[in-house]
């Protein structure tokens, strides 16, 4: 029986609600010992649920299982001349979970221990995070693909993503692998990122092995995380067969592992097992014609733009010419040819003769090649399905910078470089889009939140980039006849104190309270739907309500009727009276009305945003005034005054920040707030 059915009979008055019955956690255990016991002849019974034993409601699962596989594994036998083969030298699989979870770290020990490095080589911490932005934020942004070798047996590894906006990286990444290793926290449990990508392997019926990481923490408790995952798999309408899956307890930081958190091993090689016994072999067809969906893109200075995906029939050969061809496009094909072939092997791009089917490699010599196009054999060129990934449900206004200070600090600052960037992040970003605004020198750039956004945001500005960046808005659509817009799940962890401030400030923007739940060390975890755009600069005001303490967690939910005004800001902006250079004079009288942006001798122009107002509404003051020089010797009863250490803002402050009348000026030098001169003046609290 499954959990779902069990929870039903419970409400029914069938089966006891008293701590007789076991956790789901020890009923999958039981299940899966029995699983192999179970005899065809006995699942076959036709036995009436409420007449069940606990014993046999406990073992109800595993024999469902086994009495599916059974007849599979018949008709297996029958027609193993007609089926295709498997590689069994060979497993493909990747890691996902909710942002920090560990899974960069548990590759890290996956590599140390497959002897990828030698004994006295250095290794960095999260060796995989080698984008300079992934390090500073400590986030994986790209996902990226190695291979550790294990008992005869290579392990293609991809690590993904964990924050909601990467999604896109998550859903491509799928394509190439036939299981995955889903990272949950031995305290947090599942988290909302922890169900999109479940659910996205769930649909594509990928084998899961569910790995609870950090086990060696104090308040780890796996019994519960493991039950909650369960609930959340039948959330999702998991199968039966997916319902069973396998359970491995882990630390990454520690390097170990084992079947229960009681009974630990001092390597990684219970999860090694696991993956080698419990993940399928990707099925090949080495007869048939090429074919490999191209489903990530990397790029090398000296090789030029390097294809990225899975053998799916076939073998790829170095120096062969073949065809090119999308699903989107029928009938059209390219020619191409294959310069270079590489394997990923041992942490590294191996450089081969021939690839085949099953395995992952690298290809280089096609210039023009797409995310989502096929690479196929000229006597046969038949496409795959292209990749789709969710839609987008966040823009932002591009535009070349028309600030005072404009050029004066950035290497690219025209319209045309800036298209020219945008075209090639749209070239491996599949959830990114890019339209014309509504000037020649404006685009609109749609992602899946303000970090997806803020991320190209950064990169530009590294590369020399100048440009003026429009405030965050949410992108509505039409269902059945009604304007809806983006809804999200919010998770916050908050101490019980301040429980209050956060359900009155979600209630300010909307926000549904859907579930409240006692944590962990005086914690509490609030559970609201939300429109996404009431999550526009929530970030700072949960961190002033709770003190820094409350931790938020979002994931895109639906799409309902829109939720009318919600109030953003109250406060308004301090803005710049002139142009010239900031002095301390003017600063100890401006920072009264509150709280600025700017430092004595920082320059500034007219229009620019220095500081949070006080009050509603904005307010301009003169920061460049000087002390006026006289012939008269100043007053011993005069005071020094001390100026407030002032708030600089950094590029996701300002994207937090700034409301519909305000813009953001970005250079590879400075971030800067100013008022959008095309906009209505602010006459109160920001709303939208």
């Amino acid at each position: 029986m499954s959990f779902t059915s069990t929870k039903m009979m419970q409400k029914a008055g069938v089966v006891s609600r008293t701590p007789v019955v076991r956790s789901a956690h020890q009923v999958r255990q039981q299940a899966r010992s029995a699983k192999h016991q179970a005899a065809p002849s006995v699942v076959a019974a036709v036995v009436p649920q409420q007449q069940l034993s606990a014993a046999a409601r406990r073992a109800s699962l595993a024999c469902r299982v086994a009495a599916a596989e059974a007849p599979a594994a018949a008709g297996a036998d029958s027609s193993s001349s007609s089926a295709s083969s498997v590689r069994g030298d060979i497993r493909n699989i990747a890691i996902i979970a909710h942002v920090d979870h560990g899974k960069t770290t548990l590759v890290d020990s996956m590599l140390k221990q497959s002897k990828v490095f030698r004994a006295n080589q250095d290794m960095a911490e999260r060796v995989m995070d080698s984008n300079a932005l992934e390090r500073e934020r400590g986030i994986t942004i790209l996902a990226k693909n190695t291979a550790i070798r294990f008992k005869g047996v290579k392990i293609n590894v991809i690590d993904t993503p964990g924050h909601a906006d990467f999604g896109g990286e998550v859903e491509r990444v799928l394509n190439m692998c036939d299981g995955v290793l889903l990272l949950v926290d031995s305290v947090e449990g599942p988290m909302p990122q922890t169900r999109f990508v479940t659910k996205k392997a769930l649909a594509l019926n990928k084998k899961v092995v569910v790995v609870v990481n950090k086990i060696d923490k104090p308040a780890a408790r796996p019994e519960w995380v493991v039950d909650s995952t369960f609930e959340l798999f039948m959330d999702l309408g998991a199968t039966d067969e997916q319902c069973d899956f396998p359970v491995v307890y882990a630390s990454g930081v520690n390097g170990i592992a084992g079947m229960s958190p009681d009974t630990m091993s001092e390597t990684l090689e219970p999860l090694f097992d696991t993956v080698v016994r419990e993940v399928a072999p990707p099925a090949v067809a080495f007869e048939q014609p090429l074919q490999m969906l191209v489903t990530n893109i990397d790029y090398d200075e000296h090789k030029g733009r390097i294809a990225i995906g899975r053998v799916s029939a076939g073998t790829v050969k170095k120096g062969i010419p073949l065809s090119i061809c999308s699903s989107l496009e029928p009938g059209k094909v390219r020619p191409g040819k294959v310069n270079e072939l590489f394997v990923y092997d041992n942490f590294s791009r191996i450089p081969v003769e021939e690839v085949q089917a099953g395995d992952i490699c690298a290809v280089t010599g096609i210039q023009d090649i797409g995310i989502g196009e096929t690479l196929c054999s000229k006597e046969s060129p038949v496409a795959l399905p292209t990749i789709k990934v969710e839609e987008p449900t966040v823009s932002m206004t591009f535009k070349v910078n028309t600030s005072p200070f404009a050029g004066k600090e950035g290497k690219f600052v025209t319209s045309r470089n800036l298209k020219d960037r945008l075209d090639r992040e749209l070239e491996r970003n599949l959830a990114m889009k890019v339209e014309p605004g509504e000037t020649a020198d404006a685009f609109v750039v749609s992602g899946r939140g303000t970090l997806h956004l803020g991320i190209l945001i950064e990169s530009m500005r590294r590369e020399g980039y100048e440009f003026e960046i429009g405030p965050p808005k949410v992108i509505t659509r039409e269902v059945d006849g009604h304007k809806c817009e983006p809804y999200e799940e919010a998770i916050v962890e908050v101490p019980e104190q301040y429980v209050g401030s956060v359900v009155e400030l979600f209630a300010q923007r909307k926000g549904e309270m859907q579930d409240m739940q006692p944590s962990i060390e005086g914690t509490t975890r609030l559970t609201f739907k939300i429109a996404t755009r009431g999550l526009l600069g929530l970030k700072n005001a949960l961190l002033t309500a709770t003190r820094g303490l409350g931790l938020l967690n979002t994931i895109f939910d639906s799409y309902r009727p829109v939720a009318g005004e919600i109030s953003m800001r109250e406060q308004g902006s301090l803005i710049a009276f002139e142009t010239g250079q900031v002095t301390a004079y003017a600063i100890e009288t401006a920072q009264e009305r509150g709280q600025l942006f700017c430092r004595p001798g920082d320059q500034v122009y007219e229009g620019q945003v220095v500081g949070v107002y006080n009050k509603s509404g904005d307010l301009k003051l003169n920061v460049c005034k000087a002390k006026a020089l006289t012939n008269m010797r100043a007053s011993q009863s005069e005071k020094k005054v001390a100026l407030d250490e002032a708030r600089i803002m950094g590029l996701d402050d300002a994207l937090e920040y700034i409301t519909d009348d305000e813009q953001v000026e970005v250079t590879p030098l400075s971030i800067r707030i100013r008022k959008d001169p095309s906009a209505k003046p602010s006459r109160g609290g920001s709303r939208r």
